[in-house]
């Protein structure tokens, strides 16, 4: 089974009667007008491939049926919420999110839709998922940066610059970390407040590391490695339990652009 994702950029201006559609898909379709509001959907589609092209489904035909269906369901929501100044909640957003699902879930021949992702910003989104139809899914995006060296005791120095490369430095070194914070709570749940969670993860967990040497001032690495792996479950480890309205779905720590480990805590 593969599963197939497709983001999808567009812009909603509220108070214009018609939005221009543009040609330019990579910046934003409907292309927006002066001041508007920059949106994007990823969607997840699985299948098996199709053995006579190689797909999932052609990311063409994925384009228009979303542009088709999809986008008007929610920029329409968008745009009669704003022409009559009611906030948007992320409960008003999952709403909306169901009712583009409830568009476009039976479009594709023989593909199953398994998650729709709306992007808040480039570091925010709030997600449904199709084995979780009650949960929603809210995730956001924090940095850090901290130092340290990769070497256990017990193998010789050969040993460990043999294991740990560039990373045995005596000296150490540093890295630009980001961490994805996934939360989920039922839809039917109280309302969830972004500012708190945020002041949760900056508490519980940033301040613990952020310009820190992670070897001598975090007390879990006095002897464990602070691998990327192993500051993945640091973090489940500091917020697990600490959120009021939601529950942590899993952490995404990314070491560089090309290195990220995801943990979501025992099975």
């Amino acid at each position: 089974m593969h599963r197939l994702n497709r983001q999808i950029r567009f812009s909603v201006n509220p108070f214009l009667e018609q939005t221009p559609r543009g040609s330019n898909s990579f910046a934003s379709k409907p292309a927006g007008e002066g001041l508007a509001v920059f949106l994007s959907l990823w969607v997840e589609l699985c299948s098996d491939l199709d053995p006579d092209t190689g797909f999932v489904v052609n990311v063409a035909e994925i384009d228009t049926i979303i542009r088709r269906y999809g986008i008007p369901v929610i920029a329409g929501r968008i745009t009669e919420r704003f022409r009559r100044g009611a906030h948007t909640s992320l409960t008003d957003l999952t709403e909306i999110l169901e009712d583009a699902w409830a568009a476009i879930e039976d479009r594709f021949d023989e593909v199953t839709l398994h998650s729709l992702a709306l992007d808040l910003n480039p570091y925010r989104k709030i997600s449904i998922i199709s084995e979780d139809a009650e949960m929603i899914y809210f995730t956001e995006k924090f940095d850090f940066a901290a130092s340290h060296q990769l070497w256990n005791t017990k193998f010789s120095d050969e040993q460990n610059f043999q294991h740990f490369g560039k990373c045995a430095n005596p000296s150490g070194h540093g890295h630009n970390y980001i961490i994805e914070v996934t939360v989920e709570k039922p839809a039917a749940s109280p309302e969830f407040s972004i500012a708190d969670y945020e002041k949760v993860v900056t508490d519980e967990f940033i301040a613990k590391v952020d310009h820190k040497n992670l070897n001598s001032d975090v007390d879990r690495f006095a002897e464990l490695n602070p691998t990327v792996e192993n500051i993945a479950v640091y973090a489940w480890d500091c917020l697990k339990d600490k959120f009021a309205t939601a529950r942590l779905a899993h952490v995404k720590v990314w070491e560089s652009d090309r290195t990220y480990c995801k943990y979501s805590g025992p099975v």
